[in-house]
């Protein structure tokens, strides 16, 4: 990191990346293209650089950009940044060619411990002298900040500063216990939902279903949720892949597109050439793949 001269706030390393980009190319759009994101993306984060750093980098001039003065000394300040990075990925690269060393990787719980864990126990039974490290968390800063390498995350709007790949569509339904279930139906009555605090998505979407019905049972994990499901205390929304292989859970209806999310495998741009993250991706989105009807709600056999 680097200090910035205006106002002595850190300079974060994503942002001179981008900067020198824009200059280099002297359009926006060429700089997009050369980082692989949206022409939006790079307009967006050079507005929020230059306001962070309270001077104008750069000029629309006919034809493209044109660095102002201080942007010409940003961008002499990032190329010594840069030759220093440059110097340090130069003297790792020969251990970043093999499959040996840490691999941090961070996933949320209920995939991890659930369905995710068989692919992690293969790839390191397959490559032992990788040190595969899995972290329970759902938080970008976490990859953006190098406290891990690789982030397997459930989301249709991902960090664009970081790159992957949407590897399936994540279906989630409404579920209860089947002995919950029949008796609602013997009844005819309607259900009580267990209130949710897990993530903004299932929490938004309970809200959605159940309206303004009170709750006298929240839980803010996915895997208390379907406990809670298994011993009556209600319905509540669950994806498919969790609720479809636990034989004491039913479907309360089939699955809603509008509780679809992507599930993404992504990295930070630094670690793009690092084999055993190159491998761990590849593996990742084959292993997916090969279960991609049970992420995409495609195997319950039990019906309604």
């Amino acid at each position: 990191m680097c200090k910035n001269a205006h106002n002595g706030d850190d300079m974060n390393w994503d942002d001179l990346r981008l900067f020198l980009a824009v200059a280099r190319n002297g359009s926006i759009s060429g700089a997009a293209k050369q980082l692989g994101v949206q022409h939006s993306t790079v307009s967006r984060r050079m507005r929020q650089f230059e306001l962070d750093l309270g001077a104008r980098l750069i000029e629309r001039k006919q034809g493209g950009y044109e660095l102002t003065q201080a942007g010409k000394h940003v961008k002499e300040a990032a190329n010594n940044i840069e030759r220093e990075v440059l110097g340090v990925d130069g003297a790792l690269v020969g251990k970043d060619t093999q499959m040996i060393g840490p691999l941090r990787v961070t996933a949320i719980n209920n995939m991890a411990s659930s369905i995710l864990m068989p692919m992690f126990a293969d790839f390191s039974k397959r490559h032992p002298l990788v040190k595969l490290d899995i972290i329970v968390s759902n938080l970008d800063a976490s990859l953006a900040q190098r406290d891990a390498d690789v982030a397997i995350r459930l989301t249709n709007s991902p960090s664009d500063t970081l790159i992957g790949k949407r590897i399936v569509t994540v279906a989630s339904t409404i579920y209860g216990s089947r002995s919950y279930i029949e008796k609602l139906r013997q009844e005819n009555r309607e259900p009580k939902w267990i209130g949710v605090n897990c993530c903004k998505f299932h929490k938004a979407w309970t809200k959605q279903a159940c309206g303004e019905q009170p709750h006298n049972f929240i839980s803010d994990d996915t895997l208390l949720t379907l406990a809670a499901i298994k011993e009556d205390l209600g319905i509540s929304i669950l994806p498919c892949f969790m609720g479809d292989v636990d034989p004491a859970l039913v479907r309360y209806c089939e699955p809603d597109p509008a509780y679809n999310l992507g599930l993404w495998i992504l990295i930070h741009p630094d670690l793009k050439r690092t084999e055993r993250v190159l491998a761990f991706r590849d593996y990742m989105i084959n292993a997916v793949n090969e279960n991609k009807d049970l992420f995409e709600g495609k195997c319950s056999q039990r019906g309604n």
